[in-house]
């Protein structure tokens, strides 16, 4: 006995004929007959009696219909209480970001999917791309926001865009540097303040310098991007970070950026564990994740304006 058998069965015996309930389920009256001389075998009894006006349920056919009305129900119901799932997902969903993109993305992502999603409590936790890429993996958040792809056999990963690294420094009336792009050289002849190793920007950082043959004049080591900012707004040194994340500092005229010749750019990247694979609920949300933060990267916050290349 299937669920289709049982569809059938309630149509005839509400048609009260064979070929009614062939017309109303738009199949062929030998199907219908099929299907309940089938039902009738399987359980040894007959559902119907015929004559000539049609068919009446027998006793038997009055037993079974009450069931089978039920479960039919039962089914539409349950069908129904998963397309609503997948189209208002539930639940709650972990998601790290580093400081530099969590400091645009986090709140109008929160509104947008507090607005589509009522029923889903999203969690953003900020960290560096290491220690997120760490809590991924352990299990602790549902998918990160990283820079650059990692090389783990249980990271997922899908690029999401370019992020262009600038020259942070101090916005002083005696200008140190020149209005427009600066070299590599900048780096052995101002005071930084950067990241340690193993850092992921440090090693970008490193590595391309080393490239060129510079050696950069690293005066102070901070994983902290406020503390960061704070000594570099007060004319301590300069640091190397996205435009995103120091946008209205800038728009404030509290600090300066410069873009490097040549730019460095990294990948910015949204991954999740192939150890949790993203049930199908879920996946509106990350194409809300997707769509927000291009549409960022799209505006004046993500990339300074000309006037400050």
């Amino acid at each position: 006995m299937d669920t289709k058998q049982l569809q059938v069965f309630i149509a005839v015996g509400s048609a009260g004929s064979f070929s009614k309930a062939a017309l109303d389920l738009n199949v062929t009256q030998p199907m219908v007959t099929r299907h309940i001389r089938g039902l009738e075998e399987e359980l040894g009894v007959e559902l119907f009696y015929r004559n000539g006006r049609g068919v009446v349920l027998t006793e038997a056919g009055v037993l079974l219909k009450a069931h089978a009305d039920e479960i039919v129900e039962r089914l539409r119901l349950a069908q129904n209480a998963v397309s609503n799932l997948k189209s208002s997902p539930k639940g709650r969903l972990v998601l790290g970001v580093p400081p530099s993109v969590g400091t645009v993305l986090t709140v109008p992502l929160v509104k947008k999917i507090k607005n589509e999603f009522p029923n889903v409590v999203l969690q953003v936790i900020e960290g560096f791309s290491g220690h997120i890429l760490e809590w991924l993996i352990a299990g602790r958040i549902d998918a990160a926001v990283l820079y650059n792809s990692p090389n783990h056999p249980s990271v997922l990963t899908e690029p999401l865009a370019d992020d262009e690294l600038f020259l942070i420094g101090p916005a002083s009336r005696e200008r140190v540097l020149p209005p427009g792009s600066v070299g590599l050289n900048v780096f052995a002849e101002l005071p930084m303040i950067l990241p340690s190793r193993p850092h992921g920007l440090r090693r970008l950082l490193d590595n391309i310098l080393a490239e060129h043959g510079v050696y950069p004049r690293v005066e102070m080591e901070l994983e902290a991007m406020p503390s960061t900012l704070l000594l570099v707004e007060e004319g301590t040194g300069y640091t190397v970070l996205p435009y995103a994340s120091v946008h209205l500092l800038v728009e404030a005229g509290r600090i300066e950026v410069w873009p490097f010749d040549p730019p460095i750019t990294r990948k910015l990247i949204l991954a999740t564990s192939s150890q949790r694979p993203m049930s199908s609920t879920f996946r509106p949300l990350f194409r809300t994740v997707r769509t927000e933060l291009r549409d960022i990267m799209s505006t004046h916050i993500w990339k300074p304006p000309p006037h400050l290349d």
